[in-house]
């Protein structure tokens, strides 16, 4: 008999699988750092399809524990620098209050950046969930010095927002003005008497307007106007000096407004969205442009409209051009049909992990026009895609496909049935499959058609990007092999370098490691 160690079959090269995902498929377990990278850039502490938003909290504070506080510390960074997260950077924060304070001082700058991430933070500390109801001397005194390093303007527009709002973090840490007007400012935002004339001017332009003792539009966040009477005129001043993510956000709303009417306003929203400076200070997700254009009504001009395809474009840019044959798989399956952020109520996302993963395959189709296109469910869902039509345009196509079971192995296996040669697969899931989990295999049906495809394609690479927080995979990191989370930009400078052979073996985790504090 010959050696069976040395002559081992596909199947007994392959590493058994050693869980179960979510599914009640076999799955290969995430090491604690990854799994940690994998929630910190997916998770929204939102439900959805597979897990409540209880159960990702927990399992976000495990894996902290388990990670160690320097792992956490960058994770949160990356999570908000380049995964443009929100809750979940601001949970690791609150984390790292209780498992490093000292650590935590030199990453809350980075990652609690504007009002809304230091409310976040300070109402994850004050739940109790991560070990601690009061914020302590270290998080006291960095929500202390946030404050005073912004200026008057700046917190009063870091003023909207409630839960907590901006007086009750005031009242909280009991910041000491240095100015007359910073005092001014506090008995304004607090209620409290104040000096009318130090107030700063923004202020006093509000509370004239308020009074009616002027009819010039003040020049603040226009949620503190929306309860006036403002008319076509008031909404067109607002219009003119929106920053970006709120034009994108009421396009619909100003053309109610009659904002539109105006031809001047309406070339310079065009302008100010498609600026590419002003797409990429705004840390867009591609998908948040793929849906206000699909929402944006006919009222809304064609040139606004065609704005947003520009801005696309920007938010895109870091889509590689890939040297060889690509093969992109969009599952287009059931739990993929889930909102990408989870559910949440009264703010649950109309963009599904579809419509994100439809959107990664039509722009790396844009980028590499040769690239084959495979979506699946059950099985491969057939479909024709023109390379030259806009990415809009083919992710609607690929959002509309039908939907089935997760058989993450689908696409490979048709591969290897055309005998077909590939340089780089990309797979965009939640990485749920359990229509191919009960073969005879030890490992995953996914490993095993890769495997197979490697076979005659040794130096192809397979890059599974998993939009959901998931602690398992379908295809065991190894050198050709790349897991990685996430529906920001970044993913595709991540994927651009592993195609290139330019990662270690830690692939995502050493680029998480690679961050600065």
């Amino acid at each position: 008999m010959a050696n069976p160690s040395l002559f081992q079959t596909l199947a007994g090269k392959l590493s058994r699988a050693d869980t179960v995902n979510e599914a009640g498929a076999r799955a290969f377990a995430f090491t604690p750092k990854h799994a940690l990278a994998q929630y910190a850039v997916t998770g929204c502490l939102n439900g959805t399809y597979y897990a409540d938003a209880e159960t990702q909290l927990q399992r976000v504070l495990e894996l902290a524990g388990a990670a160690g506080p320097e792992f956490v510390a960058k994770t949160a960074v990356y999570s908000r620098e380049r995964g443009h997260m929100k809750d979940m950077p601001a949970l690791l924060c609150a984390a790292l209050s209780v498992l490093d304070p000292e650590t935590l001082k030199a990453v809350f700058p980075r990652v609690c950046d504007d009002g809304k991430m230091v409310r976040n933070f300070v109402q994850i500390l004050r739940s109790g969930l991560v070990g601690r109801k009061s914020l302590g001397s270290v998080p006291k005194k960095l929500v202390q010095q946030w404050l005073a390093g912004r200026t008057e303007e700046q917190l009063f527009r870091a003023s909207v927002g409630q839960s907590p709002s901006l007086a009750d973090l005031v009242k909280m840490v009991h910041p000491r003005p240095a100015s007359d007007q910073r005092k001014a400012f506090y008995g304004w935002l607090l209620g409290r008497d104040y000096d009318a004339a130090a107030l700063p001017e923004c202020v006093q332009g509000l509370e004239a307007f308020k009074r009616g003792a002027s009819k010039d539009v003040p020049e603040v966040p226009f949620q503190m106007l929306t309860a006036l009477n403002l008319g076509q005129t008031g909404w067109t001043a607002i219009a003119r000096r929106a920053p970006w993510q709120m034009t994108r956000m009421n396009l619909n709303t100003f053309a109610r407004h009659g904002v539109f009417s105006d031809r001047q306003v309406t070339r310079m929203v065009a302008e100010r969205l498609r600026d590419p400076a002003n797409v990429r200070r705004a840390r867009v997700f591609p998908h948040q442009l793929l849906m206000a254009h699909a929402q944006a009504e006919s009222s809304v001009p064609g040139e606004v409209r065609e704005a947003l395809q520009d801005a696309m474009d920007v938010a895109l840019e870091n889509v590689p051009q890939i040297t060889g044959r690509v093969v992109v798989c969009p599952d287009v399956s059931g739990s993929m049909q889930s909102p990408v952020t989870g559910h949440r109520k009264g703010s649950t996302t109309t963009v599904r992990c579809l419509d994100v993963a439809a959107l990664v395959a039509a722009a790396l189709v844009r980028k590499n026009r040769g690239a084959e296109v495979l979506p699946f469910s059950d099985d491969v869902v057939p479909v024709q895609l023109n390379p030259r039509d806009s990415v809009l345009t083919n992710a609607k196509v690929l959002a509309g496909l039908p939907s089935g079971g997760t058989n993450c192995s689908a696409p490979l296996r048709r591969l290897n049935a055309q005998k077909a040669s590939a340089d780089l697969v990309v797979m965009v899931s939640d990485n749920m499959s359990w229509v191919d989990g009960d073969g005879g295999g030890r490992s995953t049906a996914t490993m095993e058609a890769w495997e197979r495809f490697r076979r005659r394609n040794p130096a192809a690479r397979l890059v599974c990007l998993d939009l959901q927080p998931n602690a398992s995979t379908q295809a065991q990191e190894r050198d050709d092999i790349l897991n990685v989370g996430g529906f920001s930009d970044a993913v595709f400078e991540i994927l651009a370098t592993f195609a290139m052979g330019e990662l270690n073996a830690d692939h995502w985790v050493g680029v998480i490691e690679g961050v600065t504090l």
